[in-house]
């Protein structure tokens, strides 16, 4: 919402993992240091820990893009499995394929593929996130994977990334052997005060905000001691801080602002009534009413039934109960007749409500407000882009879209289905069927969905790229061309290069051999079941 008021290119305290945002502190670098010096130092475990939101991902990720060409990387993200269930994964990860189904089997296979590995000139680096999840058994499990070695170097590096009850874990008596093989160990700590006002800095700078101090100096005491100096806590704090800056029409936060601002983030349900009506009043000065807090309440928009009299249509709203999630305007009623009119017209959902509503089609639940940076740990990559209809069907995956209302700005719901008459749409109050004609004329063109790959896929392959999203891409196309298998570690060039632009033509897609999400999407689609999809009659 704010943005535009204070000329800024982007949102610049979004959650989302964006690395064009990436601050590295000093602490920062130093975890990035432990992790690079633990994958040169000949194999054993590497211990990173820090506090819920202390940038323990980020961190993660600098790491995965500097790792050695010669390195392999598996990464497991949950890790509330059993051992049979760890093995699997550690398998499927490092593409390996065991003979059996069984614990040994696994062990077989995944020592064979090390031994192999090794002789190739090969290191091979399983990451953990949220390790504090491993149960004693698993622990124990990885500590025997590691047992295999040369004279020279354990032939498997294993990382731990967790929260700070890992550190404790591996204090116990019964995981002395595994603690005692942990080469490197750092602890994230939180920011300090000067770094504070240094991530505030860099954030806005990032977004366009140029030489302009939205947060005088006096206030960054204030904001570490609200935040405790936790990056995501930061984000957090300024964005609601931003929020109501522009609410009350100023050009910096103050004081007062801020404590709201906290009020809100902070405490939750028990935050003051001025501070989350913030958001109401926000949407009052969309529309360029200079509307109170009270009064924002009273002439929210309601979602009605398209034969509701006049008298009906000019009564206000329902004020929400006290502890119900912050308001968002309703939809009013398609220009387009509904498919099915008494069906209820969905209310506008926030974008980390539609997130979360997407998620839950991948059986995946969200904690409110993690939105894109959460799912990146449960393995779902948000990608968010811009197309029409037919784009979306061959995507064939529901996906959250905005929609035009007349406002300035368009409003998020999620579409599930989808035929060449009649879509689906699911907002805060339900489900609505519409004509894909009205859905057209209101359809801002921007939507956002959630894709799967191997955690060592990278968000675009390009010519001359090497690595296991490389020779994942050669078998894929090999595969559907009917051609001979290639070899692993080759640059995405030649034969391959030729193949991949081929399906992209066929496809519809910019034919430029960069492999990006929607080119992954369209190869993986034979074979993901598993995956929602979107379904192709609307109303089902």
């Amino acid at each position: 919402m704010y943005t535009q008021y204070f000329n800024l290119k982007q949102q610049p305290f979004s959650i989302a993992p964006d690395p064009r945002y990436l601050f590295m502190s000093e602490r920062h670098r130093e975890a990035l240091a432990h992790l690079l010096y633990g994958v040169g130092s000949g194999g054993g475990f590497v211990l990173l820990t820090g506090e819920i939101g202390a940038g323990k991902t980020t961190v993660c990720r600098c790491f995965m893009e500097q790792i050695p060409a010669d390195c392999r990387l598996a990464y497991i993200f949950n890790p509330k499995l059993t051992v049979e269930e760890l093995l699997q994964s550690v398998c499927d990860e490092f593409g390996v394929a065991p003979e059996g189904a069984s614990v040994k089997s696994y062990v077989d296979a995944v020592n064979s593929y090390l031994l192999e590995s090794h002789a190739a000139g090969h290191n091979n680096v399983l990451v953990i996130d949220e390790a504090q999840n491993l149960s004693a058994d698993v622990l124990e499990q990885l500590r025997l994977l590691t047992n295999l070695e040369t004279s020279e170097r354990k032939l498997l590096q294993i990382i731990l990334i967790g929260q700070p009850e890992l550190r404790q874990m591996l204090a116990r008596p019964e995981l002395e052997q595994l603690a005692q093989r942990v080469i490197a160990r750092y602890h994230l700590g939180p920011l300090s005060e000067a770094e504070v006002g240094s991530y505030i800095q860099h954030r806005l700078a990032v977004a366009g905000a140029g030489a302009v101090e939205l947060f005088p100096r006096g206030l960054l005491r204030r904001i570490h001691q609200l935040s405790k100096g936790v990056p995501r806590r930061i984000n957090l704090l300024c964005d609601r801080a931003l929020l109501g800056t522009y609410v009350e029409n100023r050009a910096q936060v103050n004081a007062t602002i801020l404590r709201r601002a906290a009020a809100e983030v902070f405490a939750g349900e028990s935050a003051p009534v001025k501070a989350r009506a913030w958001r109401v009043a926000a949407a009052g000065v969309l529309t360029g009413a200079a509307l109170t807090a009270a009064a924002a309440w009273q002439m929210m928009p309601a979602a009605r039934a398209p034969s509701a009299s006049p008298a009906q249509a000019a009564m206000p709203a329902a004020r929400p109960a006290a502890n119900s999630a912050a308001p968002q305007a309703a939809a009013p009623v398609p220009a387009a007749t509904p498919v099915a009119p008494t069906a209820p017209a969905p209310s506008w959902l926030t974008m980390d409500g539609a997130l979360r509503q997407l998620a839950a089609k991948w059986e995946v639940e969200l904690s409110e407000g993690e939105g894109c940076a959460e799912a990146a740990k449960r393995n779902l990559r948000c990608m968010q882009t811009k197309g029409g209809l037919e784009e979306i069907r061959k995507l064939d995956r529901p996906v959250i879209i905005k929609l035009r209302d007349g406002e300035s700005l368009p409003r998020n719901v999620l579409l599930t289905a989808v035929d060449d008459k009649r879509a689906t749409l699911v907002g805060a109050r339900g489900s609505e069927i519409v004509s894909t004609d009205a859905l057209e004329a209101r359809f801002d063109g921007t939507f956002t969905t959630f894709w799967r790959a191997p955690r060592s896929w990278r968000e675009e392959v390009r010519e001359g790229d090497k690595g296991p999203d490389v020779d994942w891409l050669a078998r894929r196309l090999a595969q559907m061309n009917g051609v001979k298998k290639p070899r692993e570690n080759q640059a995405l060039a030649g034969e391959t290069l030729r193949y991949l632009q081929e399906f992209q033509l066929a496809q519809g897609l910019k034919a430029d051999g960069v492999a990006g999400p929607r080119t992954f999407i369209r190869l993986s689609q034979p074979g993901r079941e598993t995956e929602p999809h979107l379904l192709a009659e609307a109303g089902k």
